[in-house]
């Protein structure tokens, strides 16, 4: 690993860098650290009706054999909105997304371009956890894109980042393959609305094959170019 500058803030450290196994020449260009913390009733409501509706979900295995709704985290306001593929044991146990393993690796990764998730909005496809974390079957997912593609329609983000095949399918079916997909920026129409995609790994997949870590990378490079080219608050 070779650091040949590094900015005023130093967004990197060194057990970071080691863990994702890359190299990287910090830029001297300044960041931009604006923060969107407006309150948004409308949004909050139109929040509070959607959870309500999954709440009343019928006839659903995944509902039956969890513990808790998991609905989101993070920032409702902020233009830059991801999603994952469903609760885990400890996800389910606290009702937030990515807060197990998987969420710590999501936390760094993050930090890594200089974001927070608390500066960020995270949900996931299905929002029960999958018996024994199996990966939700392709009617689960049809199911529940319902309620994501209103869930995006609410948080209406700039930016949004699929992780994982799970998400990816949910909105842009099962015919395709994220090896080939990710770090592409895509588009995706949700009513008549155009959306700015990145589909990348989901960080469980990289806890469990890290040699994928320097394939995550360089999408997330990808998404903090984005960023600073629409200079988008965050």
């Amino acid at each position: 690993m070779t650091l040949n500058e590094k900015n005023q803030n130093d967004i990197f450290d060194n057990d970071l860098l080691n863990e994702l196994g890359i190299e990287y020449e910090f830029s001297n260009e300044p960041i931009n650290r604006f923060k969107n913390n407006a309150p948004n009733e409308d949004k909050s409501e139109e929040l509070a009706k959607l959870r309500v509706e999954i709440e009343k979900i019928e006839d659903c295995e995944l509902k039956n054999s969890a513990k808790n709704l998991v609905f989101s985290d993070g920032n409702s306001s902020s233009k830059i909105m991801i999603v994952g593929e469903g609760p885990g044991q400890k996800e389910d146990e606290l009702g937030k997304p990515f807060v197990g393993d998987a969420g710590m690796l999501l936390n760094k990764m993050l930090k890594a371009i200089n974001l927070d998730r608390t500066n960020v909005y995270i949900t996931n496809v299905v929002n029960y956890r999958p018996p024994n974390n199996r990966k939700p079957e392709i009617s689960e997912i049809n199911r529940y894109s319902e309620y994501l593609r209103k869930h995006i329609s609410i948080i209406n983000p700039e930016i949004l980042i699929l992780m994982g095949s799970t998400a990816m399918e949910a909105l842009f079916g099962n015919k395709i393959k994220i090896s080939k997909e990710r770090g592409k920026w895509k588009e995706v129409i949700i009513n008549n609305k155009t959306y700015l995609t990145m589909i990348t790994f989901h960080p469980a997949y990289l806890l469990r094959q890290a040699e994928q870590k320097k394939y995550s990378w360089a999408d997330l490079k990808e998404i903090r170019k984005k960023i600073d080219e629409i200079s988008l608050e965050i």
